[in-house]
């Protein structure tokens, strides 16, 4: 059984990562100040330091563990015995759902501190995750285009593609509709909008 300090220290591990997940929704990840974030938490400027090391391992703490959920669902969706373009699909529909259910904090999980989707090995184990999602991505619009690893037109339409998924997000970001709400009302639309693009890619590609 955990001791009475063991569970105070768990509060207020949460308080801070509660604190932290407000202000750099509420106010940027680049203006929020650990001090700031500390007395957000009611802590002292010097306890924060105890459980967190600065920004990025706050960063890293309220995202992880949503962003790995998300890829293993996709690897679920990889498994499956369904035609690349359902497979496609589904991933888009999954990642739809998870930016939505996430709506507050999902440009902490794929912009702040962000690098290129073709960086081979960024340095912030976040971007390693975002960059994997990425990979995964367009490995299934690789097989639902069948174009091959070297083909330039891959990272390119993988981008667009990308573009295409995000802007359906932020169109619907500050939406007062649920997630499941949105969901149910527009799921075939979103499905219509990828088979248009998956049709466009293949016609621009013969």
């Amino acid at each position: 059984m955990p001791t009475r300090q063991e569970l105070r220290a768990e509060e207020t591990k949460r308080n801070i990562l509660l604190a932290a997940g407000e202000l750099f929704m509420s106010r940027g990840y680049d203006a929020v100040t650990m001090r700031e974030i500390a007395k957000e938490a009611g802590c002292s400027h010097t306890t924060i330091y105890i459980y967190f090391k600065d920004k990025e391992a706050l960063l890293h703490q309220l995202s992880m563990p949503p962003l790995l959920a998300l890829m293993k669902q996709i690897d679920e969706i990889l498994e499956q015995d369904t035609s690349p373009d359902d497979k496609l699909i589904g991933i888009s529909l999954s990642f739809i759902r998870f930016c939505l259910t996430h709506r507050n904090m999902y440009t902490i999980f794929f912009n702040v501190k962000s690098v290129r989707v073709d960086e081979q090995k960024p340095e912030l184990e976040i971007n390693q995750i975002r960059n994997q999602l990425f990979a995964k991505l367009m490995s299934a619009l690789q097989k639902s285009l069948g174009l091959e690893d070297h083909d330039r037109r891959l990272l390119t339409n993988s981008r667009i593609y990308v573009y295409t998924l995000h802007g359906i997000v932020a169109t619907y970001t500050f939406s007062e509709e649920t997630v499941d709400m949105l969901m149910d009302r527009l799921s075939q639309v979103f499905q219509e909008t990828f088979e248009v693009l998956l049709l466009g890619f293949k016609g621009k590609n013969e």
